[in-house]
């Protein structure tokens, strides 16, 4: 039986979950179970003929309690290997594997894989049969610019832990519990992710692109800059700065900062004004923005 439990987290976009719950079906071995973390109301919905159990477990609370929402899907797993993927993300036939692979390789390893863009598609990305259509997924996936080529590879070392992302990312229990889980201090959205990975490396972990496996990002329209989280990212800005004595997220801070919202230094960020509906509204981009 496989070791892996698969870890999602839920707000909305059920559509998005009905294309993950097709690409874990279509693994070539199967994961151990799939835990979803919603932050609605009501549990997702699931097809009844998943050839793997899901349990479910609501966290209550504001909108975004990411950080919250990850421990709560990592405390219920009952697999040695944690594999956390975004509900926007449709899995290639070997993620499974290759997170079973290289978790058993390095015990004291956090693993992230080649992950691909998709463009907007109305049709949906499953055949007939109700499983990924992976031909047509691999046709029109683009790789991130910024990021290495490692389909292909076996795994690289990354130097640096700000490479951590909570869209996929696999590690095993024991490391996830001796990093200590995620600081549930962060509230909403930004920076969890990236106090994660201090509280990672200050435990001995490494950091390893892996390749053999693809995740296929489904796309949704975005904000750029993020200005519908302008509060919790000065918030949880402010609480890393706190934690680590350096500031995160400084690409938007400085954003904010030439729209004349914040005024930001080395020592001080301080809000000048919110912004309003219309800045807010001006920034969601385009259907032909990829890489969100």
């Amino acid at each position: 039986m496989s070791a892996v439990s698969v870890l999602t987290l839920i707000r909305g976009r059920q559509r998005h979950f009905d294309h993950l719950l097709a690409g874990l079906a279509a693994q070539d071995q199967l994961p151990l179970e799939l835990v979803v973390a919603y932050m609605q109301d009501h549990p997702p919905a699931v097809r009844e003929d998943l050839p793997f159990p899901v349990r479910t477990v609501q966290v209550p609370g504001e909108t975004m309690p990411l950080a919250r929402a990850r421990n709560a899907a990592a405390a219920g797993a009952r697999g040695d290997i944690l594999a956390f993927l975004d509900v926007d993300c449709i899995p290639d036939q070997r993620f499974v594997r290759r997170a079973e692979d290289v978790a058993w390789m390095d015990a004291n390893g956090v693993f992230l894989p080649e992950v691909r863009y998709l463009p907007g598609c109305e049709a949906g990305w499953l055949e007939g049969d109700g499983l990924p259509d992976y031909h047509r997924l691999l046709a029109s996936a683009r790789r991130h610019p910024a990021k290495p080529a490692i389909a292909h590879a076996d795994t690289l070392p990354i130097d640096d832990f700000g490479e951590l992302w909570g869209l996929a990312f696999i590690l095993s229990a024991s490391t996830w519990s001796d990093a200590g889980g995620m600081d549930e201090a962060y509230i909403g959205y930004g920076a969890e992710e990236t106090d994660f990975g201090r509280r990672l490396r200050a435990s001995d972990a490494r950091l390893h692109w892996v390749g053999g496996t693809v995740c296929f990002h489904q796309h949704h329209r975005v904000h750029k800059p993020p200005l519908q989280h302008f509060s919790s990212i000065i918030r949880n800005a402010r609480l890393f700065r706190e934690r680590w004595g350096e500031w995160c997220m400084q690409y938007w801070i400085d954003d904010f900062a030439r729209r004349g919202l914040v005024r930001f230094d080395a020592d001080e960020l301080t809000v000048l004004r919110a912004p309003n509906p219309d800045e807010i509204a001006a920034t969601k981009q385009g259907a032909d923005v990829l890489y969100s």
